[in-house]
C-alpha cells in the first residue's frame, strides 16, 4: 500500500512496505501498458527464493519493491502465510501457480465461483457466497485472449454494504483498494464486477 512503513524480519529482510506494480514500460508496446508485469514477491523482497522444484527465483533490480497482481497474492499467501508456491504455471508439484490464469485454472483450493468461460456472459450470476480471503479472477484485456489476466483477494463489505477486494494494479502502481482503474466492488455493474469470471477458496 502507498506510504506503508517498511517492516523487516530478524535477518533484516524486507517483508512489508510500500510496493509498486512494476517498472515503467518504456518500449511503447501495443496497448499502451504504462507498467510492465511479471514482478513476483521475490522481486519485492530483493532476495533469491528457492522453490520446491529446484528453481531459484532471482530478483531483478528494475523490479525492486514491485508486485504485479499475482505477485501480490503470492506475497500474502505464499511468503507471508506459507502456502506452497510453484515456480511457474507449468512447474511440477502442487502449490499456487505464478499467474492469475494459472491460479484460476489450477486444482488448488475449492472453486467457489467455478470458471465457465471468459466472455461477458460467463460473469457469475451471484457473489453472495464469497468470503474474506477468497481469490477472485478477472478478464480485463482482450489481448490475453482466453487467459484470465487479473487476480485479487476479497476483503469483505465496505461501509455501504458492497463486497470489495484488494489487488495490485497498474493504474495506481501497486496494491490498492479504491476507484482508480475501476471501483473495488464485486457487486453491481462497475468495471471489476462486470469482468469477474471465477473465485477460489484456499
Amino acid at each position: 500500500m502507498a506510504g506503508a512503513p517498511d517492516k523487516k524480519d530478524e535477518q533484516g529482510t524486507l517483508y512489508a512496505g510500500d510496493a509498486g506494480f512494476g517498472p515503467l514500460n518504456t518500449s511503447g508496446a501495443e496497448g499502451g501498458d504504462l507498467r510492465l508485469e511479471q514482478s513476483d514477491f521475490y522481486d519485492f523482497l530483493g532476495v533469491p527464493y528457492p522453490f520446491r522444484d529446484g528453481v531459484v527465483g532471482a530478483p531483478e533490480t528494475m523490479r525492486a519493491r514491485a508486485l504485479d497482481c499475482s505477485g501480490f497474492i503470492r506475497m500474502v499467501l505464499g511468503h507471508r502465510a506459507r502456502y506452497p508456491l510453484m515456480s511457474s504455471d507449468g512447474s511440477s508439484g502442487d502449490g499456487l501457480p505464478r499467474t492469475a490464469n494459472g491460479m484460476a485454472r489450477s486444482k488448488v483450493g475449492a472453486d467457489v465461483l467455478p470458471l465457465t468461460g471468459v466472455a461477458a456472459e460467463d460473469r457469475p450470476a451471484n457473489v453472495d457466497q464469497l468470503q474474506p480471503g477468497d481469490l477472485v479472477f478477472f478478464k480485463l484485456d482482450a489481448r490475453a485472449k482466453d487467459r484470465l489476466d487479473h487476480v485479487g483477494m476479497v476483503l469483505g463489505y465496505d461501509t455501504e454494504g458492497h463486497l470489495i477486494f484488494v489487488s495490485s494494479r497498474e493504474e495506481i502502481n501497486g496494491p490498492a483498494i479504491g476507484d482508480v482503474g475501476g471501483v473495488s466492488r464485486l457487486d453491481g455493474n462497475g468495471y471489476y464486477a462486470k469482468t469477474l469470471r471465477s473465485a477460489k477458496r484456499l
